[in-house]
C-alpha cells in the first residue's frame, strides 16, 4: 500500500526521512552568503529547490527516487535557509537564481532540469528566464508569477504542522538558530511583491515547463496555474487529485511519478 500522510500527522510524529549520504557536499560563496549544496548519484543532473522557510531535507522522499531512476540529484539550501547563510540585503528570486548558478558553476554543471517547490519554483523559472541555456526544463510546483495568483490565507492544522517542522529544522541546521522569525519576515516581504512577471515575459521563456498544483493547494489559485500554462510557450498543466501545497510529503509516490515523467521528457 502506498504511503499517505494527507494531514501530515505522520510528519508531526516522525519527521521527514533524512537525505541519503551525499557523494559531495559543501558551500559556495555568492553575493554575501554561503550557500550549502549536496550532490547524490550520477547521470543527467536534476536540481531540487525547496520552498520558503524550508530546507533541502524537505526532499527526503524525492532524492532516493530520482537517484534510483538514474539521475544525479543536487539539493541546495536557499540563502538564509537550512545550512546556508544570508546577509542584510533584500530577498529576490533573481538573487536566489544567481545562488543556484553559483552552485552549478562550482559543480561544473552546464545544464540541469529544475524541480521547484513553491519559492523554489519561482527561482527555477527566473533561472530559465535569465539563462535558458543552463535549464533543460522546470517542474514548476505550486507558486504564483504575480500577485493575482494567491488565495487569501487561512490557517489549517496541516499548515501548522509543516510550520512547526520548519521551525525545528531551522533550529537544528542554521548557524543563526534564533533568527527564524526574522527570516520569515524577510521572505514574506519578498513574496508580497515578487515575482511580477508579465504575460510578455512569460511568453519569452523558451524552456519546457511542467505546471503542477495539488487540487487543494492552500495558497495558489488553480486559475492562475492554468493562465501560466497557457501563456508559457512550452508548458503543460497537471493537477494532483486530493493533494495540497505539501504533496511531496503527503503522497510521495504520486508526486515522484509526476517528476520522473517530466524528467524522462526533458533529460534524454
Amino acid at each position: 500500500m502506498a504511503f499517505r500522510d494527507d494531514d501530515l500527522t505522520y510528519l508531526e510524529s516522525h519527521g521527514i526521512p533524512p537525505l541519503p549520504a551525499p557523494d559531495e557536499q559543501g558551500f559556495v560563496e555568492n553575493q554575501g552568503a554561503r550557500i550549502w549544496y549536496a550532490s547524490h548519484g550520477s547521470g543527467p543532473t536534476v536540481i531540487l529547490l525547496h520552498g520558503g522557510m524550508g530546507n533541502s531535507d524537505n526532499w527526503g522522499y524525492q532524492v532516493p527516487a530520482i537517484v534510483d531512476a538514474g539521475y544525479r540529484t543536487v539539493v541546495i539550501d536557499s540563502r538564509g535557509h537550512g545550512r546556508s547563510t544570508r546577509d542584510g540585503r533584500d530577498y529576490s528570486y533573481q538573487l536566489m537564481a544567481a545562488d543556484t548558478r553559483a552552485v552549478m558553476d562550482r559543480l561544473q554543471i552546464h545544464k540541469a532540469a529544475i524541480i521547484g517547490w513553491s519559492d523554489g519554483a519561482d527561482t527555477g523559472l527566473i533561472l530559465a528566464q535569465e539563462t535558458p541555456e543552463r535549464v533543460a526544463g522546470v517542474f514548476f510546483f505550486a507558486c504564483n508569477v504575480d500577485n493575482s495568483g494567491t488565495r487569501p490565507f487561512e490557517f489549517t492544522p496541516v499548515i501548522g504542522r509543516i510550520w512547526q517542522q520548519h521551525q525545528k529544522d531551522y533550529a537544528a541546521r542554521s548557524v543563526t538558530p534564533g533568527d527564524f522569525e526574522a527570516l520569515s519576515a524577510a521572505v514574506e516581504k519578498m513574496q508580497r511583491t515578487q515575482p511580477n512577471l508579465s504575460a510578455a515575459e512569460l511568453a519569452a521563456i523558451s524552456v519546457p515547463v511542467a505546471v503542477v498544483l495539488g487540487e487543494h493547494d492552500e495558497f495558489i489559485r488553480q486559475e492562475h496555474m492554468a493562465y501560466l500554462a497557457e501563456t508559457l510557450p512550452d508548458a503543460t498543466l497537471s493537477i494532483l487529485p486530493g493533494l495540497s501545497h505539501f504533496a511531496p510529503l503527503q503522497r510521495p509516490d504520486v508526486f515522484d511519478d509526476a517528476v520522473l515523467a517530466f524528467l524522462s521528457g526533458v533529460l534524454r
